[in-house]
């Protein structure tokens, strides 16, 4: 007993390898003083163990959405089981997404009703091959289980949402209705780690290890759900790009069954490089001439920001939040259309060929960037965690 606040944190795994996975971890690494933290998860790193306590849930092989119902239940049946058996009862317990159904406070990462809504055309079956038809059935089971999810949890007033974006916000107004106890709290970056030296230092190595001539003008994409982060676009107008000596690296992992189209034309042969995550993950970024994220539904997004901070320039989409933080043709490009692959061509060939407005960008980019700490974002977030225990002690 350490006399403090109780929090658990609900979370299928953490790492820094995963944009809302390592918020979650700079969380936890810079209030664990000033509570007693218990996490729930089935995989941890990146989080120093000796200031919290550890519950691991075992991982089940299988789908997608077999694991999530299997994680979803057991995270319950775990924490029922140490109330029952230890009296290990908590003050609140936090959430980054749905993960449970008794969170006090959730962090809202994504909306899936909107994503569903922007996404339903490219994943309907008649729109597809049939060979890809049972990966969309589970892709589209999976949603429409979190939706249905999403509407028991978020339409709930006395559960605190802190949200990354406005348009996060703006989607739970529109499918939720809800507009009270919704607070902006936006991403941040490690400065240590995201910089322009940084970059600088490792360039000439990390484009070596991958493979990318010194002529090729590379631009990087990095997440998973790749349909959702636009890889479609990227692919269309990297093949419309022919007469540049263009490369796309794709970070991330997901399935390259529906794009397997555009990845077996020759026009695009050696020019798609995929590379899983790593926790370095500035050693791509050292590599890219510029960032392209043209997503179809994000709420923010970490990659660009952390792009950014490397004096990276950046392409993002309308539809993700990160756009919220730029001004287009200063600090940054906004794609209006992430389905007009013509529109995202014309950037990125307006960045390839005006070296001297790249390099304005980059520079631009990174003083934006600094106004966007994890120091800044755990403060915000202590003040909601402090509301909602408030709240609790007051019940």
């Amino acid at each position: 007993m350490t006399g403090k606040p109780r929090l658990a944190v609900v979370s299928p795994f953490l790492d820094k390898k995963h944009g809302t996975e390592r918020r979650e971890v700079e969380l936890i690494n810079r209030i664990a003083g000033d509570y007693e933290i218990h996490l729930y998860s089935t995989r941890v790193e990146d989080v120093d163990l000796s200031r919290v306590v550890w519950h691991r849930i075992p991982e089940i092989p299988g789908p997608y959405l077999l694991k999530y119902l299997w994680w979803f239940v057991a995270n319950h049946l775990w924490r029922w089981r140490h109330r029952r058996r230890h009296g290990l009862s908590f003050d609140l317990v936090l959430s980054p997404g749905i993960n449970c159904l008794n969170a006090n406070v959730v962090t809202v990462h994504i909306v899936f009703a909107e994503y569903l809504r922007q996404a339903r055309q490219h994943l309907s079956l008649l729109a597809n091959p049939v060979r890809l038809w049972p990966w969309l059935i589970h892709r589209r089971l999976y949603y429409e289980l979190v939706m249905l999810l999403e509407r028991r949890v978020y339409t709930r007033e006395d559960v605190l949402l802190a949200v990354i974006s406005r348009k996060t916000a703006e989607d739970l107004r529109c499918h939720f209705g809800r507009t009270q106890g919704v607070s902006l709290i936006y991403y941040g970056i490690d400065r240590v780690q995201f910089n322009p030296g940084v970059r600088e230092a490792l360039r000439a190595e990390a484009r070596r290890a991958l493979g990318l001539p010194d002529d090729a003008f590379v631009l990087l994409l990095v997440g998973n759900d790749w349909k959702k982060k636009g890889l479609a676009c990227s692919l269309e107008a990297l093949d419309r790009l022919g007469e540049l000596r263009a490369r796309l690296l794709v970070v991330g992992r997901d399935e390259l069954a529906p794009f397997r189209g555009w990845l077996d034309r020759p026009s695009l042969a050696g020019r798609v490089l995929f590379f899983p995550p790593r926790a370095d993950v500035q050693f791509y970024y050292a590599a890219a001439d510029a960032y392209v994220g043209p997503s179809l539904e994000d709420a923010f997004a970490l990659p660009p920001l952390e792009a950014m901070a490397c004096a990276l320039p950046v392409i993002v989409s309308r539809q993700a939040g990160v756009s919220e933080i730029v001004t287009h043709g200063v600090d940054a490009l906004i794609l209006e259309n992430p389905n007009d692959s013509d529109e995202l061509c014309g950037l990125v060939r307006r960045l390839y060929e005006r070296a001297e407005f790249r390099a304005r960008l980059g520079d631009k980019a990174h003083l934006t960037s600094l106004q966007y700490t994890w120091e800044r974002n755990a403060n915000e977030m202590r003040a909601i965690i402090e509301s909602a225990l408030a709240r609790g002690a007051k019940r």
